[in-house]
């Protein structure tokens, strides 16, 4: 990178207020052509807004933008996608009915006399974009029949059909593979090489100092400084994103476990796992780790009531369980924290104190309606407990940071009290700084006697938060490792099918 070019990007002085929050105070940011630059901070510091006033989605107080050195006044995503600035979405956008073609080019079709949809080029130049992406589905293909992360391929494919001058990525990674991970990075170096300037912005520390050249840091809505990669470490980023030092060590030391207070034997759910056998008990966190694929998450869902086992046995407390609901497990004691808290966790428009007491509502019934002096006791009870950060309970839950969030999900379940509580990626989209609160939360509910499982795809988190970690591959539990011998090739080999030395 030669940052004696000029600028592709160049954000000077912006500031943006909303009703009772100053988002963004004076700050200026820049990224030059063919650099990949990483935007940091805590989930609420400011990043998503300073995207969305220069994707033309929100527009400056004050403040001034400049691409390639000409001021731009970005009043529509359509305004700034014209002036060579693509914005890929950590939330999916997409018209699920229409096919991939389409998506890739709302509102831009190509044309024919009378106005009429060219479809041969349409469906053409889809295809040709999305082979370079590697995918394996084609233009024709209903958005809707494809995975989360294809469909979040489609999205990157938008950002390949204009000759666009910079392009951002907010968490792009959130919901692909490991697989898919390298192509998008193949991509992105791809664009880097074609003088395309970078702006990347996530929360997993090792993809930032794997394909960044510079990482800018926002704390609270102000600009906090720009780092080399080369030249800085995970300490001295989240030092300048939280301004504190954090404790990331691997767990080793296992504190006092009770009985066992969830055993199950032989479990298995047709093709998508077999023969499952495992215990957690009280004081104790078991992890589950496993590439994608491997029925981690297949598991709890059967625990919760989700799915129906073909076989096997549950137990609580030594007490077989038949569970075919999820009301039937909440009422034996187990609660589920789902992997997507936006999509399954949580009621975005409605306020907090409402999701937390959502599942017990019929029990907090006074005469004809619901009592809302309980309500507001249980909603200040988890809200002390879990630290959960909001002005007001009447808040809603889809204005509070990612990590704020989280904690509101995990309230609810809390709130039912539950023997057994499974937590599926309790990070996912979760800044540094929350991370360790939740992973601290974690351990402080093992310490208050829960049996707490941990569904995570990232190998640090096991090694933090668990006692005990399942390895998984394929359906199968390959191996469970106590944290005091557990290491990382190991584990590594067990989640690859590697079983003493040899592939199972």
């Amino acid at each position: 990178m030669n940052t004696d070019r000029k600028p592709a990007l160049r954000l000077e002085n912006i500031v943006k207020t909303f009703p009772g929050v100053r988002a963004l105070d004076d700050v200026s940011f820049e990224v030059f052509p063919g650099e990949v630059h990483a935007l940091m901070g805590e989930n609420g510091a400011g990043k998503s807004t300073l995207m969305k006033v220069l994707g033309g989605i929100h527009q400056p107080d004050e403040g001034r933008i400049f691409v390639e050195e000409a001021e731009a006044v970005m009043t529509t995503p359509l305004h700034a996608k014209a002036r060579g600035v693509m914005f890929i979405h950590q939330e999916l956008s997409l018209a699920e009915e229409l096919s991939v073609a389409e998506n890739v080019y709302l509102g831009e079709l190509p044309r024919k006399s009378l106005g009429r949809v060219d479809w041969a080029t349409l469906y053409a130049n889809t295809d040709e974009i999305l082979k370079r992406l590697k995918v394996g589905f084609t233009a024709r293909t209903r958005v809707g029949d494809l995975s989360i992360a294809n469909q979040q391929m489609v999205e990157i494919a938008r950002a390949l059909t204009v000759d666009a001058k910079v392009v951002i990525f907010d968490e792009p990674t959130a919901s692909l593979t490991d697989a898919e991970k390298v192509v998008l990075f193949e991509v992105i170096a791809g664009l880097q090489a074609e003088g395309v300037g970078i702006v990347y912005i996530s929360h997993r520390m090792e993809e930032i100092f794997k394909i960044t050249d510079r990482i800018s840091v926002l704390r609270d809505g102000e600009y906090r400084g720009t780092l080399v990669t080369s030249e800085t470490n995970e300490d001295e980023i989240t030092q300048m994103m939280i301004g504190r030092s954090l404790d990331l060590s691997r767990r080793t030391a296992r504190g006092e476990v009770g009985k066992t207070a969830l055993r199950v034997e032989g479990l298995s759910c047709g093709s998508l796992f077999q023969d499952i056998s495992f215990d957690v008990r009280q004081g104790e966190v078991v992890g589950f780790y496993g590439l994608v694929g491997a029925g981690r998450t297949e598991i709890a869902e059967t625990l919760f009531g989700l799915r129906t086992p073909s076989a096997g046995k549950i137990f609580l407390k030594d007490e077989e369980l038949r569970i075919h609901s999820p009301i039937e497990a909440i009422r034996h004691g187990i609660s589920l924290v789902p992997e997507s808290r936006k999509e399954q966790g949580l009621v975005l428009g409605m306020n907090c104190r409402d999701n937390i007491t959502l599942p017990q509502v019929s029990d907090l019934v006074a005469g004809p309606f619901v009592s809302d002096g309980a309500e507001v006791a249980i909603f200040d009870q988890y809200r002390d407990r879990l630290e959960i950060k909001t002005p007001s309970w009447r808040s809603a839950v889809g204005n509070l940071s990612g990590g704020n969030q989280q904690k509101i999900v995990i309230g609810k379940w809390l709130a039912m009290r539950p023997d057994v509580l499974i937590v599926d990626e309790p990070t996912r989209g979760i800044d540094v700084g929350s991370k360790s609160e939740i992973h601290n939360l974690l351990r402080d509910l093992a310490g208050r006697g829960y049996a707490v499982i941990v569904i995570s795809s990232e190998m640090p988190e096991v090694l933090h938060v668990s006692d005990r970690i399942v390895a998984m591959y394929q359906g199968r539990v390959m191996r469970i490792f106590d944290a005091e011998e557990v290491t990382e090739d190991s584990l590594i080999q067990a989640i690859s099918g590697i079983e003493n030395g040899k592939v199972a």
